[in-house]
């Protein structure tokens, strides 16, 4: 007797110290940091302590016993395949002792495993069929983690997360840019507003009540080596949750040939969407289904990661296989403020994407993500490229009606007008090209003038410098157009009124900051000299009628009649013909039109005026077809637009 008592305080040390190292082994397994060689001694080290503990164990637990809590475990288990409820629809109290009782045949299992190495016929036949009733309970388990993971999903409703309004779509197509011969473009090409200060949102996508159950029958089946079928199972429901995600917010299924084939108004209509739904899928769903993998596999491992990425990578694939196929697309001109909106969210959610696919599990995804977000970058400067040789290579065979604003001009800067939302990321992705890295972006603060003016822009430099380049391009292309017109007085005034606009939409709009007060000046001074080119080239050879020089008489200092006479009857022809072709002329700013009437006016009726006045006793009113008052007035007809005839002159 006393043997046996100084046997078993030894035998209570031994189990203690096993379970201690087990603790400790467990301790370090949690440490993320350990090296792959360190964390595989950790594994075999505690499946040496689990063996141990086991045999330990049979020793003092007989085949008999074990028997009959199979039998009893077995008979749990069997009493539910006959019946077509699920365990979870039958209450708490019922779940319990059915997972009571899988986990009892899970323990029976490595018990008797431990035992079978002594080739014992009763055991193996034991194990035999725990390793039914094992593979019974896991198959059942598997289809009740299924029906909890379907039946409790939670509606998802993007409304209620972020700002998603389906009906923007109505008006995408209205304006849209199709060519330089279009109208302005359109405000619905700018910039979609994307909240810069939006915070992640974690939503509910399984019942939170049902967490517990999921989490219960993932340690259970994973700590019964059915880790592939339980996570198979997880992923197969979420799979397609996550593609309902996407219907809901109407991504539909294209591939690459689908989205070349579209036409421009569908295409802008498609990417409008996918710039809302993958901010959505990313920010909101995307983080609430990584959140959700945590909570039920988050204590096994890296199976939460695995079955995370293995549920969403079709998904985040398909969003990012559609900015591929925009980027492999043809490079039109209409299409830049669009990539520049894809690739404006996708840099802002990068960040995001890399902390939700984490770890070499995840790296295909991100990888995807970087290459795509490169691939628009460089879509953006081949895009704007191809818009700089578009407006190179613009020609017109016809002079544009009436010497106004051409529609290339209009186009252009409203374009650019645009472009200056997109400051930070088209100063971004022109600086230092072989540099840029396509994860970073430029900080989204505004720009003042007073940046620009002390130099510290970054729209001062890349972006100012591809602008100004535009202009210049667009500026020698008018020039040609210019030359169309077989009248200098014409030609002078149709580059009036383009410069003119240049230089008051940049005045006017963001565009100030971009080109900088000196570029202004220029312009100004550039638009003034071509109005008095114009004044030049209409009015010179007529004022030229109203010098004194020319009309004396030779032999006397007296002039002559017939000279004056000749030289009001000429005066007369020469404006009613420059008022008939000049009413026709447009000078569409109200403000310009008023001011170079003026200055004409001033010119010419104050010339006539001198004229007449001076020689009024040697003419006879029946030769003076017109007052100077009469001249004034039909000199405010003039840049209208359209044709108007002299009216009945005034007699005196």
């Amino acid at each position: 007797m006393g043997d046996c008592t100084s046997v078993a305080p030894g035998l209570d040390g031994e189990e203690n110290l096993i379970a201690a190292a087990q603790h400790i082994v467990k301790a370090l397994g949690s440490n993320k940091n350990l090296t792959d060689d360190v964390r595989k001694i950790l594994v075999d080290l505690g499946t040496q302590l689990s063996t141990i503990s086991r045999a330990d164990e049979s020793k003092d637990v007989g085949i008999n016993e074990i028997e009959y809590r199979l039998n009893a475990a077995q008979d749990k288990v069997m009493s539910w395949e006959a019946d077509q409820c699920m365990v979870w629809d039958s209450g708490p109290e019922e779940v319990a002792e059915y997972l009571k009782a899988v986990e009892e045949v899970r323990k029976l299992t490595e018990i008797l495993e431990s035992l079978s190495l002594n080739k014992d016929s009763d055991v193996n036949e034991l194990l035999r069929r725990a390793y039914d009733v094992l593979q019974t309970a896991m198959a059942r388990l598997e289809e009740e983690f299924r029906h909890l993971l379907f039946q409790n999903r939670q509606p998802f409703e993007p409304e209620q997360h972020l700002s998603f309004r389906s009906n923007d779509e109505d008006a995408l197509d209205e304006g849209s840019i199709i060519s330089f011969e279009d109208d302005p473009v359109d405000e619905s090409l700018q910039s979609d507003s994307i909240s810069r200060s939006s915070e992640d949102y974690i939503i509910h996508l399984v019942h939170p009540d049902v967490i517990p159950d999921l989490k219960s029958i993932a340690n259970l089946m994973l700590s019964s080596n059915y880790d592939h079928e339980c996570s198979q199972a997880y992923i197969s429901v979420r799979k397609d949750a996550l593609d309902e995600c996407l219907a809901i917010l109407e991504m539909e299924k294209l591939s690459i040939e689908d989205v070349l084939r579209m036409e421009w108004a569908g295409l802008n209509s498609k990417i409008r969407r996918w710039v809302r739904a993958i901010k959505i899928f990313v920010r909101a769903y995307l983080a609430s289904e990584k959140w959700l993998s945590d909570q039920v596999f988050g204590e096994v491992g890296s199976v939460s990661s695995v079955c995370f990425v293995e549920a969403s990578r079709s998904s985040i694939f398909q969003l990012l296989n559609f900015g591929e196929a925009v980027v492999i697309g043809p490079h039109k001109p209409e299409k830049l403020m669009r990539i520049l909106d894809m690739y404006e969210v996708l840099a802002e959610l990068l960040p995001e994407i890399d902390a939700i696919y984490q770890g070499e599990i995840g790296f295909s995804v991100r990888t995807e993500c970087r290459e795509v977000l490169g691939g628009l970058g460089d879509c953006v400067r081949a895009t704007f490229l191809e818009f700089e040789n578009a407006i190179a290579s613009n020609a017109s065979t016809n002079p544009f009606a009436g010497g106004g604003i051409h529609p290339l001009t209009r186009y252009v800067m409203n374009y650019i007008k645009i472009l200056t939302d997109y400051c930070n990321i088209i100063n971004f992705l022109f600086k230092d090209l072989d540099k840029a890295d396509p994860g970073s972006l430029p900080s989204t603060s505004p720009v003042t003038e007073e940046d620009n003016k002390s130099g510290s822009s970054a729209c001062s430099s890349a972006m100012g410098l591809h602008f100004r380049a535009l202009i210049s391009i667009l500026e020698c292309n008018l020039e040609e157009k210019s030359k169309l017109y077989r009248d200098v007085a014409l030609q002078h005034l149709f580059l009036m009124n383009n410069i003119h606009y240049m230089a008051e939409k940049v005045k006017n709009s963001e565009l100030r900051v971009v080109f900088g007060d000196e570029w202004i000046r220029k312009h100004n001074w550039k638009f003034q000299q071509h109005a008095m080119n114009y004044e030049r080239a209409s009015w010179s050879s007529i004022l030229l009628l109203l010098k004194d020089e020319g009309i004396q008489n030779s032999n006397s200092s007296s002039p002559s009649k017939t000279v004056l006479k000749d030289r009001l009857r000429s005066f007369n022809m020469a404006f009613e013909e420059l008022y008939k072709s000049q009413t026709t002329w447009l000078i569409p700013d109200s403000q310009l039109r008023d001011e170079l009437q003026i200055s004409t006016s001033l010119k010419v009726v104050q010339a006539y005026r001198t004229f007449v006045g001076r020689h009024n006793t040697h003419i006879s009113d029946k030769h003076i077809k017109y007052s100077p008052d009469d001249l004034q007035n039909f000199l405010l007809d003039l840049f209208v637009g359209y044709p108007k005839s002299l009216p009945n002159p005034h007699r005196r």
